[in-house]
């Protein structure tokens, strides 16, 4: 890197792409640029190390993801013996052209604008390019992929600045995106299950015999009247009963790397240990979720079939775990005072719930409930801090 440096500085042969060396030397190696006089703060704590732990952190959901890909195309074709390996290969193959796509679309398009604007390559995508394939259906067309990346990057980031200076968070816009624009590629039984044989992977099943809803979905159709015909309504591909524990480890169908609570926990550890993730928000977010969920199991009517759901599977269920884990507390796009993170996050549990409980024709709620407390955001933390003002007014007239 260091031998190719001159040719990218300024007049040199490829100084047009200064910024794109810049990116790849500053991802492998430290920055040569250090201070050199003044008073400054050094913290071995920078975006890029954020946003590798990050990635740490999502590792266990995205490695339990490709298992779970390979478990319920096995289940789904009828399968009896599951080859852990195999399980693991099959998913890994499933979502490697995803992950590519989604990297490269976004990653050549924060290219273009750095060179564009002749800045320095922003680190925000490193986290985002994981994110979205997690976050959609297995069966997701790449194409379908690449539009919604190219549309949440474009036009979520880098019209209001580029890295940090988004309002909403890039991953679920991208989802929204593909959830409002290819809704038929988005819900029901047919894109929550990996159809066909990859390299040899796999049963030689047709697509059309490879279709399970998620739980959620199941229970949104299912007309039941009480919460014994809901439990009897969520079945896995192979038609058997799920148990709690089963939706807690997340053997079940939906996007890729939401299903296991397991691993999203294990992910929240890594976040709050190393500081990255906002407690305060999380938890306040499983708490709303619990309390109206606890709320609308009291007032349950056959109308909505989720309110009979309980607080573990209501919890455990679709993607509110790891809309909490990993979107709710995104620091650029969430509350910055202390008691709006609280009031951030609470609400953000309680939204996801009302929407899913009482929205039968959407029966997942995470992804609207936390873009619309991103746009509450700023306001949130106005009123907290206006608050904090007039208490502190009052204090010092009644001091005088």
């Amino acid at each position: 890197m260091d031998k190719i440096r001159p040719a990218f500085e300024p007049g040199g042969k490829l100084h047009a792409f200064r910024s794109v060396y810049d990116g790849m030397d500053t991802f492998l190696f430290t920055p040569r640029e250090t201070s050199r006089s003044g008073v400054h703060i050094h913290d071995s704590m920078d975006s890029k190390r954020t946003m590798i732990i990050v990635i740490v952190a999502l590792l266990p959901c995205l490695l339990f993801g490709m298992y779970n890909t390979g478990y319920q195309h096995w289940l789904a074709t009828g399968a009896t013996v599951f080859p852990f390996w195999e399980l693991l290969g099959y998913g890994f193959l499933a979502i490697l052209p995803t992950l590519v796509v989604a990297y490269a679309v976004g990653l050549g398009i924060e290219f273009v604008v750095a060179q564009w604007r002749n800045e320095e390559i922003q680190e925000g995508f490193l986290v985002t390019g994981i994110l979205i394939p997690m976050i959609c259906p297995v069966e997701t067309p790449l194409w379908m992929i690449a539009v919604a990346t190219a549309f949440s990057v474009i036009f979520v980031k880098e019209v209001f600045g580029g890295t940090g200076y988004n309002i909403f968070n890039v991953a679920l816009v991208t989802r929204a995106f593909l959830f409002f624009a290819y809704p038929a590629q988005m819900s029901g039984d047919k894109v929550f299950v990996s159809s066909g044989s990859i390299l040899g992977l796999g049963g030689n099943a047709t697509a059309d015999a490879l279709t399970c809803a998620t739980p959620l979905g199941q229970v949104a159709t299912s007309g039941a009247t009480n919460a014994a015909q809901v439990q009897a309504a969520i079945t896995d591909a192979a038609g058997d009963p799920v148990s709690l524990w089963h939706m807690f480890l997340g053997l079940i169908p939906g996007s890729f790397g939401e299903t296991s609570t397991l691993c999203i926990l294990i992910g929240a550890v890594i976040l709050l240990a190393t500081g990255i993730a906002s407690w305060r928000i999380i938890l306040s977010a499983f708490a709303g979720a619990a309390v109206m969920s606890l709320i609308a199991a009291w007032g349950a009517t056959p109308t909505y079939p989720a309110a009979y759901l309980s607080v573990g599977e209501q919890l455990c269920l679709g993607g509110f775990a790891f809309a909490a884990v990993f979107m709710a507390p995104d620091p650029v796009t969430s509350c910055r005072t202390n008691v709006g993170k609280y009031i951030y996050g609470f609400l953000v549990g309680v939204v996801a719930i009302i929407i899913r409980v009482y929205n039968n024709g959407y029966p997942e709620g995470a992804m609207l409930s936390v873009l619309l407390m991103n746009a509450l955001a700023p306001l949130i933390d106005y009123c907290v801090v206006e608050a904090n003002v007039r208490r502190r007014m009052k204090r010092a007239k009644a001091a005088e």
